[in-house]
């Protein structure tokens, strides 16, 4: 059975027409949806910082790797729901894309009501265990409770981005976001530049303006001519359904958090330094936020380009799509970083103007910057492995190189020598040996098979 599309309809079908024009095509909507999506979180520290003072950037710099790990579980398994949609559009299979869209749905309720209540009663535990200053400990949870009052809908709406990038259609989330993200910016300077709030409205600009993309969304998809129309009555949860999201999502979940668990570690020891310290990596990590959006845009549109074709059986289209969005990921992130390193006292100062904060976070951006390339490279075979329904893969390198590995290093380092700069060099030390083993693995597997089941698997 053919899917039958509306001729205006946004889904892209990628299993015809030239790869690297399709993943290019792809990923240039996806590059812009994430640039507005970063401006969130960079808006509340740019204007925190402008209006409220050192004490009030660093009570926002301290949630960023926090939030990273409470969240990221639950983003990284609504990317299991994207796999199996990829892999069923591509087959042509329209019945088991519908379950698999109203299923992720009812996940992504029962997450965010989920995260909400651990967010909000755990939020001082967690800053306590992080070590957080105690003279920014009052902003930091007051920040922390409004923003995951509105966790709800960032899982909604990642659910809901994460379907329309599943069909190829990464304009209309890229629309959404270009509203929402201005919505938060002018909230932002209505809360915190105007009225004078402090650094708990800025929390709350954002759960607002992400309300009003979940909102965008649900008019979307309550539309009965698109491919990833919803039905109130049908969501609910389909046990094959849900076991096949949940094998393809729970490895991508915990990745992400086993990242932001090594990160949560990371933002542990630096706070040790104090506050200008933790000002200075929350400053630099939103620049290499805004740097790997390119980079990010090739990985996303990786998997979705490896996942559809291979759910079509076309094994040497998606290697021929793989090595240009690697290649390109890699060369991209080099430039990048170049650009970085030259002008990361102008970026800094952005967010401060005090030379203990500009001069930490330039040590770290000329740390780690020329390094991007085997970030990227990391990133993308990781793509390209969910893509191929291999996501263990990537779960089990990361959580090897960029946790364990990561964590020991920066323990012993800052147990024998506490030097900050040990804490930097962690990033291009562990990145550089899961390159090796993406490498290996890449070139020296069979990962355009893993759709396929081995003889005599239980189907679904």
């Amino acid at each position: 059975m053919a899917f039958q599309r509306p001729l205006n309809n946004t889904v892209k079908d990628m299993t015809h027409g030239t790869p690297w024009k399709l993943i290019l095509s792809f990923a240039v909507p996806v590059f812009l949806s994430q640039l507005f999506q970063q401006l969130y979180n960079t808006a509340d520290s740019l204007i925190v910082g402008k209006f409220l003072g050192t004490d009030s950037l660093a009570a926002v710099s301290s949630s960023g790797n926090l939030i990273f790990l409470v969240t990221s579980f639950f983003i990284g398994a609504m990317m299991g729901a994207g796999i199996t949609i990829s892999k069923y559009f591509g087959a042509n299979e329209p019945d088991k894309v519908s379950l698999a869209v109203h299923t992720e749905l009812a996940l992504a309720i029962v997450s965010g009501l989920v995260l909400t209540v651990v967010g909000v009663i755990f939020t001082p535990t967690f800053l306590r265990w992080m070590d957080t200053d105690p003279e920014i400990m009052d902003e930091a949870v007051s920040y922390f409770r409004v923003y995951f009052s509105g966790a709800l809908a960032i899982v909604l709406y990642n659910a809901f981005k994460s379907i329309m990038n599943a069909v190829g259609d990464s304009k209309r989330p890229l629309y959404y976001l270009v509203f929402s993200s201005l919505l938060n910016i002018a909230l932002d300077l209505l809360f915190v530049g105007v009225f004078h709030l402090g650094v708990w409205s800025a929390a709350l600009a954002t759960t607002i303006a992400q309300t009003a993309s979940v909102g965008l969304c649900l008019v979307q998809f309550m539309k009965k001519d698109n491919i990833y129309s919803i039905e109130l009555k049908k969501l609910r949860f389909n046990g094959p359904i849900l076991r096949e999201i949940l094998r393809y999502g729970l490895p991508a979940g915990v990745q992400n958090s086993v990242i932001g668990f090594a990160n949560v570690i990371v933002q542990k020891n630096i706070n040790h330094f104090l506050k200008l310290a933790t000002a200075a990596y929350g400053s630099y990590s939103k620049i290499e936020g805004f740097a790997f959006l390119p980079i990010n845009s090739f990985t996303m549109a990786l998997t979705t380009f490896v996942g559809q074709n291979l759910g079509a059986g076309e094994y040497e289209r998606a290697k021929r799509g793989s090595r240009f969005g690697i290649i390109s990921a890699v060369i991209l992130a080099e430039v990048i970083g170049l650009i970085i390193w030259i002008f990361a006292p102008v970026f800094i100062g952005c967010f401060s103007k005090d030379p203990g904060v500009i001069e930490l976070g330039v040590r770290q951006a000329r740390t780690e910057a020329f390094f991007y390339c085997l970030l990227a490279f990391s990133h993308a075979v990781a793509a390209v492995c969910r893509g191929a329904g291999k996501a263990v893969v990537p779960m089990s390198v990361m959580l090897a190189i960029w946790c364990v590995l990561r964590v020991t290093y920066i323990e012993l380092m800052m147990h024998f020598i506490c030097e900050i700069q040990y804490i930097y060099w962690a990033y291009p030390i562990t990145w550089g040996i899961s390159s090796v083993i993406f490498l290996c693995y890449y070139l020296f597997s069979d990962w355009v098979h893993g759709f396929e089941r081995k003889p005599g698997a239980r189907a679904a």
